[in-house]
């Protein structure tokens, strides 16, 4: 389980003296006595519940939480308890405007109350937002939201209707598995199953076994993306957790099989320095081309690595995790040279392209969460590459916050170009160490914001457009969660406000262009707003018991799904090693 920010000293269960030695009546002596077993019990009083076992606690770079005095720790208690509420009433505005102008449709026009149909048209906004409801405690819509789909087929929606797997998968897929398994509803149940044979159809379609881009809905037959040759690596691999847990419930080893198999065509692979070219090939499962990123197109693929060893205990996907991760610290990471921001990148052709995606700012946080939950006692995790990896990951995470809080409007811009003068991490830490390690590491020290843009040490692209992106928040989220340092959510409620001020309309919230300037509205509401942005937001602010890492992964939707353990029969039914 993950530790909570702060632990109750135990100094305030110690028993206090008592000052009254005599008793001058028996009344008084009796009031004494009960003026003392108050007075004793009173340090207890708040106290009884949850005592947090011993867990691998990575102390933060910086704590500046106050527990001084049992009042601050009450009235943090009740500040965050009430930034929770404003973040549950910005998804409830949300999610009235989605209900009341665009359901059984896909997305909200937040602008116009209108809606699109981008997704398949069977209610995306709808899936996406299950168990955002739930974790929020708003049963009355997740019931009326159930009640709803009770009946829904996964028919056409229109004419040659070919439903795109990577986000069919992760919008619908996992949407449904994952209020599932919160609630345990058999509506849900049925409605993953269904799902899941309408999809299963992409891995039957292609030489390699790789998933086809979609799927037609009523012949299964599949169609690559407008005549190309190749998959992307992210949209190929973003599909594991979810078709495992689909095999787990429903114990259909064609889930599992499907999946796992066009997994072990990238570990055949065996790419240098772990780090997997942008396409692949349908008909050999070879990369082509010579971008690397892990950034879009990729982002995913390398989040899925941790996850599926942390959702089932997948040995093979560890190792490919820790030879990629340190693939990407030893080629990718930089920091720029006068804030010493630190960022990751893309390689083409051999030359490194210096700018960071806002879809980038994930990293970190799947960086903390790495070095967070793989044990102590494992040999390719030495303690030396645990603390290189939480350096990176409070770098990248500060820098992708901070790019939020540089701007006029307080909103990150969807892409930064970095200054071409950036550093390659690796060596300046490696000169840090050499130089006796003075002060804090490269890339780690927290500069200022700068609302001067010419000082920043990057630009942003142009329109400066901010997208309702989850990416920055989820990465805060986890950075609080696995070391306690309040700052985290200071910066995440810096966020939330600028994002409740500045993108709410009428009808809900909407993308924005001019982070650091005049901003225009754009007519449109992703469903990753409602699955994500809020939801990474509202966990920040809720109990650090609510959906931890000891029982749930994250899929890359936001969408939670258990942790579970492979049984005998499994492992000899669908051949697990």
């Amino acid at each position: 389980m993950l530790p909570p920010p702060a632990t109750e000293s135990l100094s305030r269960l110690a028993k206090p003296s008592n000052p009254f030695t005599k008793s001058i009546t028996r009344w008084f002596g009796l009031g004494c006595i009960v003026v003392f077993v108050l007075w004793v019990a009173g340090p207890y009083v708040g106290s009884i519940g949850w005592v947090p076992a011993e867990v691998d606690y990575y102390p933060p770079l910086s704590q500046n939480t106050n527990t001084s005095q049992e009042s601050t720790q009450v009235d943090n208690e009740l500040i965050w308890d009430a930034r929770k509420e404003e973040v549950r009433e910005a998804f409830k505005h949300a999610w009235a405007g989605y209900k009341n102008r665009a359901m059984p449709n896909d997305e909200l026009l937040a602008v116009s109350g209108g809606y699109s149909n981008k997704y398949n048209g069977w209610g995306v906004t709808l899936f996406d937002s299950l168990d955002t409801m739930w974790i929020m405690g708003l049963r009355k819509e997740f019931d009326e939201a159930v009640e709803s789909i009770k009946d829904l087929h996964f028919r056409p929606t229109k004419p040659n209707h070919y439903a795109p797997f990577f986000e069919t998968t992760i919008r619908y897929l996992g949407g449904i598995l994952s209020a599932y398994a919160l609630s345990g509803n058999e509506v849900l149940f049925r409605l993953a199953d269904e799902m899941g044979q309408l999809l299963i159809p992409a891995f039957d379609g292609t030489e390699s076994g790789l998933p086809a881009y979609s799927v037609h809905v009523e012949t299964g037959t599949v169609l690559a993306d407008a005549g190309k040759t190749t998959v992307l690596f992210s949209e190929a691999t973003s599909c594991q957790l979810e078709f495992k847990y689909l095999s787990k419930i429903t114990g259909k080893k064609e889930y599992y099989e499907r999946v796992q198999a066009a997994m072990d065509v990238f570990y055949r692979a065996n790419v240098p320095d772990g780090l997997f070219h942008e396409n692949w090939s349908f008909k050999d499962g070879k990369p082509t081309g010579s971008h690397f990123t892990i950034g879009a197109n990729a982002d995913s693929g390398y989040e899925y690595m941790i996850k599926q060893w942390l959702q089932s205990g997948d040995v093979k996907a560890k190792d490919q995790y820790l030879k990629s991760m340190n693939g990407i610290i030893n080629n990718l990471i930089y920091v720029t040279p006068n804030r010493g921001l630190m960022y990751v990148g893309d390689m083409d052709h051999g030359s490194m392209v210096h700018r960071l995606e806002h879809l980038s700012c994930y990293l970190p946080g799947v960086l903390a969460l790495g070095a967070h939950v793989l044990p102590r006692n494992d040999p390719s995790f030495p303690d030396d590459v645990r603390e290189l990896h939480q350096w990176a990951a409070h770098g990248l995470a500060y820098t992708c916050a901070v790019s939020y809080l540089d701007q006029k409007n307080g909103m990150g811009a969807d892409i930064l170009h970095m200054s071409s003068s950036g550093r390659l991490w690796i060596n300046e830490l490696n000169k840090w160490k050499r130089e006796g390690r003075v002060g804090k590491p490269p890339g780690v020290t927290d500069p200022p914001a700068e609302r001067d843009p010419g000082k920043r040490d990057y630009f942003n692209n142009f329109p400066n457009a901010y997208l309702l992106r989850p990416e920055t928040v989820e990465s805060i989220f986890v950075l609080w969660r696995t070391t306690g340092d309040v700052q985290w959510r200071e910066r995440g409620y810096a966020i939330f406000k600028a994002i409740n001020e500045h993108t709410r309309t009428e009808y809900g919230f909407s993308p924005i262009h001019g982070v650091d300037g005049s901003i225009t509205h754009l007519d449109d509401m992703p469903s990753w707003f409602l699955a994500e942005t809020l939801k990474y937001l509202y966990l920040l602010f809720d109990d650090v018991h609510s959906i931890t890492s000891d029982h749930w992964v994250f899929n890359t939707e936001a969408h939670p799904l258990p942790i579970f353990e492979w049984t005998e029969a499994e492992k000899k039914a669908f051949t697990i090693p």
